[in-house]
């Protein structure tokens, strides 16, 4: 393979790659850059970059002691204000580990934060959506574990995009279906209630 088209292919998947991580920051935001993380201590990732932080053990014990706090409280991160203070740190933490993807290989990594703000958007708004129409369809004991299954869902997302990377495209795409579905079913209650007015 020539240099040139091998050099588009690595850069397309980097790109995946950033956009799997930042989707699943975007669904939970610490189990995914714990992971990424440890891939890049072994090497894999962000390694070797200007955002080589994010393999640092401090920073790692501060995302797991954050892990810690939101799961023994999550309860109060289940309230509207909690649910936006992760989403913002999700966008956060998607925007670093896009753009220290890009910056493995790539001098020009800024565009990663933008994708991983995009991105991170994207799942968020997907989850909650569809954490919103299943909690209303739980009892109490089953809607309380939902955070375990997103918690699941996000580390899957961001180990399979790091050694799958095109399966990110199917996950945002998931994500985006999702979003557009709540969006749907949203207009076609305001539709019913104008009905019944």
């Amino acid at each position: 393979m020539p240099a040139s088209s091998y050099r588009t292919v690595k850069l397309v998947l980097d790109i995946m790659q950033g956009m799997g991580v930042s989707t699943a920051t975007g669904v939970r935001p610490f189990l995914p850059t714990l992971l990424v993380g440890a891939l890049a201590a072994d090497d894999l990732g962000v390694d070797h970059t200007d955002f080589a932080f994010l393999e640092s053990p401090w920073f790692l014990l501060a995302i797991a002691v954050a892990l810690v706090v939101t799961t023994l409280l999550r309860s109060r991160f289940e309230t509207p204000a909690g649910e936006a203070a992760l989403g913002g740190i999700g966008m956060g933490l998607g925007a670093l580990l896009f753009a220290g993807t890009l910056a493995d290989h790539y001098s020009t990594w800024w565009p990663g934060i933008i994708g991983g703000l995009v991105c991170a958007l994207i799942a968020q708004q997907g989850t909650r959506s569809l954490m919103t129409r299943t909690r209303a369809r739980l009892d109490a004991a089953a809607a309380a574990a939902l955070f375990l299954y997103a918690d699941a869902a996000a580390l899957l997302i961001s180990g399979l995009s790091v050694l799958i990377p095109p399966f990110s495209v199917l996950a945002i795409g998931f994500f985006i279906w999702l979003r557009l579905g709540g969006r749907r079913r949203e207009g076609e209650k305001h539709a019913g209630l104008r009905i019944l007015r």
